[in-house]
C-alpha cells in the first residue's frame, strides 16, 4: 500500500521546555531558535513525504505558527499541558480515518523517501501498530497505527520497550536519517553528518554535509 494515505501528527513541547539537553550545543544560538529549527525541517519532511496525505502539528507554542506559514500543516491547539502522548493522541483523533504516523519532531536529517519506505513498511499485513526505534534502540522515532486501529502512544524514556509490551511491533529498516534524533550535542553532529534540513543547517553553518531533505 502506497501513495499518499497517512496523516502525519507531530506534537511539539513550548520552546522554552523542549530539547533540554541541547541546550548550549550551539555557540551564541539561542535554544529555542535552534529547537524551532528541528522541529520546522522535521516538518517539512513530513510535508515531503510522498505517502503522507495530511500533517497535523499540535503544539502550545504560538511561535510555531509563523515559522510553518509556507507549508501545508494543521496547527491544533494543545494547550499548556505539554504531555506528548496526550498530543499524539489529539492528533490521532482528527485523522479524518486516515492511517496515523506519530512521529517525532526532532528528525531535522530526514528524507521524505525513507519516512516512505518506513511507511509502506508499517502498512504491511496484518494491520497492526508498528513502531520504529531511535539510532541506539531505545526511543521511538516513529509509531504508526492502521485506520481504526488506537494509536495508543506511549512516547518517553525507553518508549521503544513500552511501544513493543503495549503490542507495537518494531520495524527494523535501514532508515538513518529516520532513526537519527537530536537529543545532545552528538546527536546534533551525527545527524550533520547525514545531512541537515535548510533550518537547522542555517543555524550550523557549513562545519557539515550541505542539507539533503529541503
Amino acid at each position: 500500500m502506497s501513495g499518499s494515505i497517512w496523516t502525519a501528527v507531530l506534537a511539539v513541547k513550548r520552546l522554552d521546555a523542549a530539547k533540554s539537553r541541547l541546550r548550549g550545543a550551539l555557540d551564541e544560538v539561542p535554544h529555542e531558535r535552534l529547537a524551532l529549527a528541528l522541529a520546522t525541517d522535521t516538518i517539512a519532511a513530513a510535508v515531503a513525504c510522498p505517502d503522507v496525505a495530511d500533517v497535523l502539528v499540535v503544539t502550545g507554542e504560538d511561535r510555531l505558527a509563523e515559522a510553518l506559514e509556507p507549508l501545508p500543516v494543521r496547527l491544533v491547539p494543545e494547550g499548556d499541558e505539554g504531555d506528548l502522548n496526550r498530543a499524539f493522541a489529539l492528533g490521532a483523533e482528527l485523522a479524518a480515518g486516515r492511517p496515523v504516523a506519530a512521529l517525532t519532531a526532532d528528525l531535522p536529517a530526514l528524507r521524505p523517501v525513507e519516512l516512505a519506505a518506513a511507511l509502506r513498511a508499517a502498512a504491511a499485513e496484518p494491520p497492526e501498530r508498528r513502531f520504529v526505534p531511535d539510532t541506539p534502540g531505545t526511543g521511538t522515532v516513529l509509531l504508526a497505527a492502521p485506520a481504526g486501529v488506537p494509536l495508543a502512544p506511549c512516547f518517553g524514556p525507553g518508549s521503544a520497550a513500552a511501544h513493543a509490551a503495549s503490542g507495537a511491533r518494531p520495524l527494523r529498516g535501514a532508515w538513518p536519517s529516520l532513526r537519527r534524533d537530536v537529543d545532545t550535542a552528538a546527536d546534533l553532529a551525527a545527524a550533520a553528518v547525514l545531512g541537515l534540513g535548510r533550518h537547522t543547517a542555517a543555524l550550523v553553518g557549513r562545519l557539515y554535509a550541505a542539507p539533503l531533505n529541503g
